[in-house]
Formats: C-alpha cells, structure tokens, sequence
C-alpha cells in the first residue's frame, strides 16, 4: 500500500452485515489523540455525550449541546480512518419533532464528518429514526437505560427486570423496525440481552448487557482506569491510568520544588558561543 492510499472507512451497512459474526469492538473517544489509538482496533468509534461527563465535569448528560458534540466530533474525525464514526445527538436536538432531528443530525453530519448519529429511545423514536434513514441519515438506536432520561428513571438502575423487559423489547423492536442499522442495549439483564440479540436482525452493541450480543461498547476513559474512583459493575479496567499519572505527577511536582527539574539537558544555551544543545527552536 502507498503511502498516499487512505484505509476504506467502514459504514453503517458493513456494521449491519456483521450480525452474528465476529463481535464489533467499540469505543468512545472525545478527541484526537485518543481517536488515533482506538481506530486501530475498533470497528466503532463514538463520539459519546458522555464527554459532558468525562471531559467537561458535568453531572449528566442532559446538560450537553449540539456546539459540544461538532466540537469533539471535529476532533475525533482527525484521528479516525477505518472505524465508523457515529456521534451521539444530545438531549433537546432531536425529540420535538423528525424535522428538528433531520436539522440537526444533517448539522452534525456536515460539520464532523461523522457517518451516522447515534439517538436515544424506542417506541416513541421509531418514526423519527424512519424520517432519518429515508433522508440518507444512517442511525444507531440506543435502548435499555438511556442515560438523557435520567431524570425521568430517577437514577442509573438496571432496566427491563421482570414484566419491564417487554418494555425493552418494545423498544428494540421499534428502532429495528424503524431502519436503524444497529442499536445499543444499556444496562440491561443478561438474559434479555442475549433474547433481543437472537430475535432482531440488526446487530446489538452491549454495555453492562450480555456477551451474546453483537459488540460490546465502553467509555474509553473508564475502561483505562482513567477515574480513580468509579468502577461500574459493568467495566472491566485494562489498565490503572489515574494511578500512574497521578504518581507522575507528583514526581514532577517534587522534582520542580526541588530544582531538579529542568535539567541541563533540558535548557537552551547561548548559540552564539555554540553551547546550544537542543533539537527545537
């Protein structure tokens, strides 16, 4: 391969045509560094309004806006070659009506260069999910716990125990039937996970669902032990991050106090008398 050939991206149909076959890899990611690292190995790349969360110190994710998402969705689109990108439409941009969501998703699509949008909801979705698709909007459903409707839940709990799973399945069904070519199960039973997965065509991405499911999906800055204190249920860490840096850190806190740092080796001389030993201007 030359150096100038670029990587085919995949889209929203090779993801579709996935169903049952090796498990999707997907991950978020809020900025380019990071979308470089995933793109590697994933086959989905979510620009997630969990970033108002993760990056901006927010309590939800309701708080979220459009400007937000194009912002990280523009970072993330310098990083990406072969992963799908999909990036998530934040509460208020898309349940007033399908044209509002048209608007908005066209805004996110033409700005980041993102090659679907990811939107919350079941049933009362369905006809928006259909306006969209009809209109060359590829969409990812996102059923179970919704985390924008977080206010409603009154919580992060578990969804669809019990008689609530034929809520659930509802729900899957409609943004299946609807056109979307994937859709995401959130905290959910095991068991309903692995029933939605078998019944409905489209391939389902799960986070805190079940292995059965088609892909699985985590918050990269979880899944790397980014935040020393959180540990969903649901996550297993790879790695202890905010240990490591923390400790970092400190040694660098240490060695400026105590006039360790800079080195020698890391200030400029005098160039005039040849005494500059560093390789940046």
């Amino acid at each position: 391969m030359s150096a100038t050939t670029k990587t085919k991206a995949l889209s929203g149909p090779d993801i579709a045509a996935r169903k049952g076959q090796t498990p999707l890899v997907c991950l978020t990611a809020y900025t380019t560094p990071m979308a470089r690292l995933v793109d590697k190995y994933c086959d989905v790349v979510l620009v997630g309004d969990s970033v108002g969360m993760v990056l901006h110190g927010l309590p939800s994710t309701v708080g979220v806006t459009l400007d937000m998402m194009i912002l990280h969705g523009q970072a993330v689109r310098r990083g990406v070659e072969r992963a799908l990108m999909v990036v998530d439409m934040p509460f208020g941009s898309y349940e007033a009506s399908p044209d509002q969501a048209f608007q908005n998703a066209a805004r996110l699509m033409t700005e980041t260069g993102c090659a679907a949008v990811k939107l919350e909801g079941g049933v009362h979705m369905a006809e928006t999910i259909g306006f969209l698709t009809a209109r060359g909007i590829p969409v990812m459903g996102h059923v179970g716990l919704t985390p924008q409707a977080v206010n409603t839940f009154g919580g992060y709990s578990v969804q669809g125990r019990g008689e609530a799973g034929d809520r659930v399945m509802d729900e899957a069904r409609a943004v299946a039937d609807a056109g979307a070519f994937s859709v995401v199960l959130e905290k959910i039973p095991e068991p309903l996970a692995r029933q939605i997965t078998s019944e409905f065509s489209i391939p389902t991405i799960g986070i805190g669902a079940s292995p059965a499911c088609d892909g699985q999906i985590l918050v990269v800055d979880d899944m790397l032990g980014l935040f020393s204190g959180f540990r969903p249920k649901f996550v297993k860490r790879y790695a202890e991050l905010a240990t490591s840096a923390e400790a970092a850190i400190g040694a660098y806190s240490q060695d400026v106090t105590e006039r360790r740092f800079p080195a020698p080796e890391h200030v400029f001389g005098d160039v005039s008398n040849g005494a500059d030993q560093g390789t940046q201007s």
